[in-house]
């Protein structure tokens, strides 16, 4: 006897198309703990992750807050530390400072006291569960394939930033300034990391 469960011609096809580039989205940051801890650079409470390589990165889930493409996932690699050199770690801490401007509504150029305590955090643990506007870009996974992946924080001094953190659903940007620009990665390696990262 045939059921639903049996014969699956006639299931609806999955969706599996990409959110497109450049979408802003607002996300909730989740960071799966890697267990790895180094005092003398304050990280501590297992947040990191070391690799097989030695690169140090925390492994960030993002999770599409509203919109139409709510409950989407994303995931992106943090770089903290690459035995290649420092340019994997700055812009992990430039991330990292974009995604608290994003969360606090912090003016980039707002060096008060108050927008400066808004950037230090206790831990990486201030870090899971932060919600922030962020655009959407693509690089190679590990096979070769597109993967949608959070590079870019948006700030309060970019035009959608308020749409997005609003709720309502903002075109897709076209018209980034140039200081977020400035903090975008590196085109991926196919395993997904910058080659830096290896």
């Amino acid at each position: 006897m045939s059921s639903a469960w049996n014969n699956f011609n006639d299931a609806e096809s999955p969706a599996f198309a990409l959110i497109p580039k450049g979408t802003l989205v607002k996300v909730r940051m989740t960071i799966k703990p890697g267990g790895y801890n180094d005092p003398a650079n304050g990280w501590m409470h297992g947040w990191a992750t070391r690799g097989d390589t030695g690169a140090v990165y925390l492994n960030a889930e993002f999770v599409v807050l509203e919109g139409k493409y709510a409950r989407r996932k994303l995931w992106t690699l943090i770089g903290l530390h690459s035995p290649k050199g420092p340019t994997w770690g700055q812009m992990g801490r430039s991330f990292i400072k974009g995604v608290l401007n994003s969360a606090h509504a912090l003016h980039p150029d707002d060096m008060s006291t108050a927008a400066q305590q808004g950037r230090c955090i206790e831990s990486f643990g201030d870090l899971d569960g932060i919600v922030f506007a962020g655009k959407v870009d693509w690089e190679k996974d590990s096979y070769g394939e597109d993967k949608a992946v959070i590079k870019i924080p948006i700030m309060p001094d970019h035009p959608q930033y308020r749409e997005c953190m609003s709720g309502e659903s903002p075109a897709v940007s076209r018209d980034m300034p140039a200081h977020i620009a400035q903090a975008a990665t590196a085109a991926a390696t196919p395993s997904g990391r910058p080659a830096w990262a290896q």
